[in-house]
């Protein structure tokens, strides 16, 4: 039964009586009380009262402890900076030449303004998704990051295996500093997918392919941003090279940073397990290995020779995103390499309401990817509301790693999952589903 409460209505309240105000009042004075409530009596606090605030807790100055006080991948940041040395730490941090696009990438997604729905149930959020034919249990991946173990001695492990546990994509570079039957090893029940670079050595590429199908991956990632190298100036200033060179550069800043220098001279060398040993800077080895001469046929070529997925990787305009799925990519990843090759590239996030909108009048159902310039939750969602299918993290999960080890990336996909989910709830939808263009408006350009 519904019960109706009538609001007590001023109006049908009889004034009083001009004899039954106060002298006081009709002398002008304000008719407040002049009873103190008790509770703004001034006292002397007794014990009891104070023992429940006195909760003093121990100083925790673990690294788990550090860990688990970050709140955000800005956090792990800071906490990846002081813990590895300066060579390393600008090389995942950095990008090419005066770091524009990285710039641009980031503010792209502060530039937004999110329109949140009221009064739905969102008592409960569902994260997951399908990419790619099989289910995720964030729309979320690792993307590939050559030299990995550089930035911290557990590297491709640590980042496959916390993928592992999330029950999310992970994706091993050829640059890669642990091996693809390694890699395999370490997470036999994670879902592995291998990014590719096409050499000159087209046997060489093949061997790494059928490596790849043989070792369980069941999407092949092709990247096709990095005809030469970009101008990756912190690199340079720092005296970059593979592997870290003792000098007293090196040495000074590894006083700073102990921990880190004892790992990686107590672990493995570091080479690169996908290629022969090579000693020389980055932009060298780039330019010495990858194929200038790189075609759609190529494309083809690939498209025949691998039977899993195919995604490709380095899409920046819309016109090249038609091009790759009309040669047999399944997917294609908006990116442009975190910024790290063409500055003032275009910025994915920009870019995904139209290559959305140009797949979806072509009837394709091609997986939409993207990457570059995601830090948090939000970012996530803002970027499956405008059309995107998926996303792959680079940096903020080599924040996390280079923080912690394999607990930092866990940390930093918990941070991304509790964002996402806020962010969705606050918008008031439940599944990714539910999210359109119509939850986000962009500011401006």
């Amino acid at each position: 039964m519904t019960h109706t409460i009538q609001p007590n209505n001023p109006e049908t309240t009889p004034a009083p009586d001009a004899t039954d105000v106060p002298a006081t009042e009709a002398a002008g004075r304000p008719a407040a009380s002049s009873v103190v409530p008790a509770a703004l009596k001034r006292r002397v606090p007794k014990y009891s009262d104070l023992a429940p605030l006195m909760q003093f807790k121990k100083p925790e100055f673990s690294r788990a402890a550090k860990l688990k006080r970050a709140s955000t991948i800005w956090e792990l940041r800071d906490v990846a900076k002081r813990r590895t040395p300066q060579a390393p730490f600008d090389y995942t941090d950095g990008a090419a030449e005066e770091e524009i696009t990285l710039r641009r990438a980031r503010q792209a997604f502060l530039d937004i303004e999110f329109r949140p729905g009221i009064l739905r149930n969102v008592s409960k959020i569902d994260l997951t998704t399908e990419i790619l034919g099989r289910p995720s249990r964030l729309p979320v991946g690792i993307a590939p990051t050559g030299f990995t173990r550089m930035m911290q001695s557990e590297g491709e492990y640590a980042g496959s295996q916390a993928a592992e546990a999330a029950g999310i994509p992970y994706t091993l570079s050829t640059m890669g500093t642990a091996s693809i039957e390694d890699v395999a090893a370490a997470a036999p029940n994670g879902r592995n997918w291998f990014q590719l670079y096409l050499w000159t050595d087209r046997d060489r590429s093949l061997e790494l392919i059928e490596r790849a199908a043989k070792a369980g991956n069941d999407t092949l990632m092709v990247t096709v941003d990095t005809a030469v190298a970009g101008a990756r100036l912190r690199d340079v200033r720092n005296g970059m090279t593979i592997p870290p060179a003792l000098t007293i550069k090196t040495v000074l800043d590894a006083s700073y940073r102990p921990a880190w220098w004892f790992n990686f001279l107590t672990h493995e060398p570091l080479t690169f397990a996908s290629l022969s040993r090579y000693t020389g800077t980055v932009a060298d080895l780039i330019n010495s290995m990858f194929d200038p001469t790189l075609t759609f046929e190529d494309l083809d070529w690939l498209r025949e020779t691998w039977k899993g997925k195919l995604v490709v990787k380095g899409i920046q305009t819309v016109e090249d995103a038609r091009k790759v799925v009309d040669h047999g990519a399944d997917g294609i990843v908006l990116s442009n390499h975190g910024g790290r090759q063409l500055d003032r590239a275009p910025i994915p996030f920009h870019l995904l309401p139209e290559v959305s909108a140009a797949l979806k009048a072509d009837n394709s159902d091609a997986a939409i990817i993207l990457d570059t310039g995601i830090m948090s939750g939000a970012d996530i969602v803002a970027a499956l509301a405008l059309g995107a299918d998926f996303t792959l993290i680079g940096r903020a999960y080599l924040y996390g790693l280079m923080a912690g080890g394999r607990a930092g990336v866990d940390r930093a996909i918990q941070i991304l999952e509790k964002d996402m989910a806020r962010t969705m709830a606050l918008l008031g939808v439940s599944k990714i589903s539910e999210l359109t263009p119509d939850h986000v408006r962009l500011l401006r350009k």
